[in-house]
């Protein structure tokens, strides 16, 4: 995989706490850290898009009574088999 460098500018204090960081071990570099933000933001829009598109299909065509049923009772089930 290729990659680009990119210019950032941060707050003191977002840098601060970004050092922080990898001082902690958190993340090896700045970089990585920098990195794994975007990466959490993309895939948080990524699972975001996939919800809505499930949201309006079931708008589009909403399950039926028995089909609501099962789902609740396979949840149920679900649920007493927990460990809790």
């Amino acid at each position: 995989m290729t990659s680009d460098q990119i210019a950032v500018r941060l707050p003191s204090e977002l840098l601060s706490a970004l050092d922080d960081l990898v001082a902690l071990g958190v993340f090896p570099t700045r970089a990585a850290a920098v990195r794994a933000g975007i990466e959490t933001i993309t895939e948080r829009q990524r699972r975001r898009a996939i919800d809505a598109a499930i949201v309006e299909g079931y708008r589009k065509t909403p399950p039926t009574s028995a089909e609501a049923h099962a789902a609740l009772t396979s949840l149920r089930d679900a649920i007493a088999e927990e460990p809790w």
